[in-house]
């Protein structure tokens, strides 16, 4: 399985200041370091460093299971993460990771709260289901997107 970062080209859009999910301009701001993961590079961003808020659809369309919600990015150019393990930036206790098909819906049964450290056997027992296209790797507390599991 990959975890893959939301698109380069996207980033660099909402970088140069392209609107966001609700047609916002993203907002800069500092990072306060922990608590702030870039969906782009995978990485926490450091303390002090530029960064993006903004809102997010990780969907390539409106539709009714297309959640939108913050996210944090890098505000300087960063490279794209594509882990094979756990990314960096998952150092909560637990996720909700979900499942969805092609047709970006969700798969029902498939969500639910896994430990951190089990999130890559889980993931793979996900996606062994035929329905299951993809996983989101979202925040147990606020339900924010985090990233993408894909099969490799």
């Amino acid at each position: 399985m990959r975890f893959l970062a939301i698109p380069t080209d996207q980033v660099r859009e909402f970088q140069a200041g392209a609107a966001d999910a609700n047609g916002q301009v993203p907002e800069r701001k500092r990072s306060e370091g922990d608590g702030n993961p870039c969906r782009h590079c995978l990485r926490m961003i450091p303390e002090g460093a530029g960064m993006l808020v903004l809102a997010y659809r990780p969907f390539p369309a409106p539709l009714p299971y297309a959640e939108v919600g913050p996210i944090f990015l890098c505000a300087d150019p960063c490279e794209a993460g594509d882990e094979a393990g756990l990314p960096e930036m998952l150092a909560a206790p637990d996720y909700i990771l979900r499942g969805y098909g092609d047709d970006d819906r969700i798969v029902y049964g498939t969500g639910g709260v896994v430990a951190t450290t089990a999130i890559p056997a889980r993931a793979a027992e996900l996606l062994a289901d035929a329905r299951v296209a993809y996983l989101h790797v979202r925040s147990a507390r606020n339900n924010c997107y985090q990233c993408r599991i894909e099969r490799a």
